[in-house]
């Protein structure tokens, strides 16, 4: 005989709804912890990763994994700048590539403590190279060559001195802050000046990196092999995107154990309330199996009709866990980025990816919960089934 009617099932969630509901709201707070967790992962490396450019090229010293460990002295950057044929040279503009100086800052933070906040110091050539994507929201931009600076938008409102008209004291030179500035990568968490009055008051006489915009057709990987190997500037070559991806390495590997842990231990609860919730099914209908078995159904049908049971517990509560988790998209939060030791602003986001593997999860607990109730009801005998009270 083929399987049990899945009606049956269905009706035995509704009879038993109170147990069928502390079930679902068991395992959809696991699964509501375990989004969150993603959806602040999936913020985090979007943000870096989605905004990132093919055609802008970072370079940085051999053997460092930021720029905040690159360094390039003064010679250096000038003969990588003027030298390299691949960099886009406009007939009726400066070569598209600039010098950037960076460093992470101690600044307090709005609410009390303190964090660290990056500074970059910032050629004119920066500004022409990210074109549209660099858009001052508030006031305008810093005069070159002024001790002026220009905040990110997601700075105003989570560190000191950071608004229009405000001054920034940094080291002992006092800063006014001119303008905000929008992004819709990670810049908008920087402070932004003129590189030389920045390395002047900060006493960094070094560049940390530089970048450029590319000739259309240049091969990078040649490029990269050849910047190995230069005997005069040797370093290493990445695509902004491919730079921006490599800072969220170590956040990302944080966030995903963390998820994993507090999965792990809150779903060993919600296995055991879905285990809990089954057995109490199979003590209930103890006669209905055997009457179920005797009709002709074989074990393996009784098996399955029970482990689909505990799935569909296990898709409500992943559904519900979703709904719990959905506010969290786009909520606005900050945390240091381990590659930098830097705070970065960015948002939660609930992604459809986030979502299945909630939902996934959320079967799998169903399908654990479920599993032992469903082999003690296919290991019934008809006549002992019929027999018990």
């Amino acid at each position: 005989m083929a399987l049990v009617p899945l009606s049956y099932n269905l009706r035995s969630l509704v009879v038993r709804r109170s147990a069928t509901l502390l079930t679902v709201l068991g395992i959809g707070a696991t699964v509501a912890v375990l989004a969150g967790v993603l959806a602040l992962q999936q913020g985090f490396a979007t943000l870096f990763v989605e905004n990132g450019r093919d055609d802008v090229v970072v370079f940085l010293r051999q053997g460092s994994t930021n720029e905040g460990d690159s360094v390039f002295s003064l010679e250096r950057a000038q003969i990588l700048m003027k030298t390299l044929p691949d960099i886009e040279r406009p007939i009726d503009g400066p070569p598209l590539v600039s010098a950037e100086m960076y460093l992470a800052v101690r600044r307090e933070k709005v609410g009390g403590g303190e964090t660290n906040v990056p500074i970059r110091g910032v050629q004119q050539g920066t500004f022409r190279i990210l074109g549209d994507d660099i858009r001052v929201v508030e006031g305008r931009a810093f005069a070159p060559g002024t001790d002026e600076v220009v905040v990110g938008s997601k700075l105003a409102d989570r560190i000191a001195d950071c608004r229009v008209g405000d001054t920034l004291v940094l080291n002992t030179t006092p800063f006014r802050v001119v303008g905000m500035f929008d992004h819709p990568g990670p810049f908008k968490s920087e402070i932004w000046g003129d590189r030389d009055r920045l390395a002047e008051a900060l006493e960094r006489p070094v560049f940390n990196r530089v970048i450029a915009k590319l000739k259309d057709g240049v091969d990078l990987g040649e490029l990269k092999e050849r910047m190995e190997s230069d005997p005069q500037v040797p370093c290493k070559v990445m695509t902004e995107r491919e730079y921006l991806g490599s800072q969220t390495t170590a956040f990302s590997f944080v966030l995903r154990v963390l998820g994993a842990f507090l999965a792990a231990i809150m779903g060993v609860a919600a296995v055991f309330t879905a285990t809990n919730t089954m057995l109490a099914a199979l003590a209930a209908r103890t006669n209905e199996i055997g009457i179920l078995l005797s009709l002709g159904f074989k074990p393996w049908a009784i098996f399955a009709s029970f482990l689909f049971e505990s799935l569909v517990l296990g898709l409500l509560g992943g559904i519900v866990g979703c709904l719990m988790a959905l506010p969290l998209n786009g909520v606005d939060t900050g945390a240091m980025n381990f590659q930098t030791f830097t705070e970065v602003a960015f948002a939660f986001r609930v992604t459809p990816q986030v979502m299945v593997v909630a939902v996934c999860f959320s079967l799998a607990l169903g399908l654990l919960g479920g599993a032992l109730p469903a082999l003690r009801a296919a290991s019934l005998r008809p006549t002992q089934a019929l027999r018990r009270d």
